[in-house]
């Protein structure tokens, strides 16, 4: 079965990778990102590629944004929460504005698409809603107050949601991921060298890779191939489940 999917951040990074491979699969992809000259450059990236796909610019922090965009589509099948802003600094130096700004991105802009995108899904009768937590939605690192509270975060919503939706054919669930090799980890990467004092290629090998055992980033398609399963029938009843991809992380 093919899906209508809106993927948030889909500007860059681990969103537009999604993009990519689910448009592969023929499903038609929602590219949606707060700069909307990157979100349809995405679109034009797929649609170039033989696949299907629309954009829309898109504040995930802003009410009213996202009740406009989700009353100008027509489906949501599937709704892909992976917008997302990354700070590193320590507790006593990280401003107050980093951390609102994470804070509503991450957490408030799930909370908005979710309840916008439930009505849809609920007439339709089918829905999938996937967030993208982290490993750090399961584990802390230091430096990462804000993203990892946030992170954290998206595991009580998605669970409440997967209990407010178990009447119907919807289901809530986290994908967390490891370090993924996108822009948002190559700041990280400066940012931690300079924290640490450390080299950037010490980062990579000392702390990123350092708790993986098989001492690999993640990709965008091991990450599609998990949101592909959660959208099949076979996976109707997993919900409220955290799918975790870390190179064995969690099990030490």
């Amino acid at each position: 079965m093919k899906h209508s999917i809106l993927i948030t951040g889909a500007g860059s990074g681990l969103g537009r990778g999604l993009g990519h491979c689910l448009a592969e699969q023929g499903h038609s992809i929602i590219a949606t990102d707060v700069d909307s000259a990157r979100a349809s450059e995405t679109a034009a990236s797929i649609q170039s590629k033989g696949g299907t796909a629309q954009s829309f610019g898109l504040d995930v922090t802003s009410e009213a944004s996202v009740a406009e965009t989700i009353v100008k589509l027509g489906r949501v099948d599937v709704l892909i929460n992976n917008a997302g802003l990354q700070h590193v600094a320590s507790l006593e130096e990280f401003s107050t504005e980093k951390w609102d700004a994470i804070m509503d991105i991450i957490v408030k802009g799930s909370f908005l698409l979710s309840r916008s995108a439930l009505p849809k899904m609920r007439s339709q009768g089918f829905g999938r809603i996937i967030h993208i937590g982290s490993i750090h939605s399961l584990v802390a690192s230091p430096y990462k107050s804000a993203y990892t509270a946030a992170k954290h975060a998206l595991v009580g919503l998605s669970k409440v949601l997967a209990l407010e939706t178990a009447d119907c054919d919807i289901t809530s669930n986290l994908i967390c991921p490891a370090y993924i090799r996108t822009p948002l980890v190559d700041s990280q990467i400066a940012d931690q060298a300079r924290t640490r004092g450390i080299s950037q290629e010490e980062v990579i090998e000392q702390v990123m890779l350092a708790p993986m055992p098989k001492k690999s980033f993640v990709t965008c398609e091991e990450v599609a191939a998990a949101v592909s399963y959660l959208m099949s029938p076979l996976a109707k009843n997993v919900t409220g489940q955290s799918i975790t991809i870390d190179g064995g992380w969690t099990a030490q």
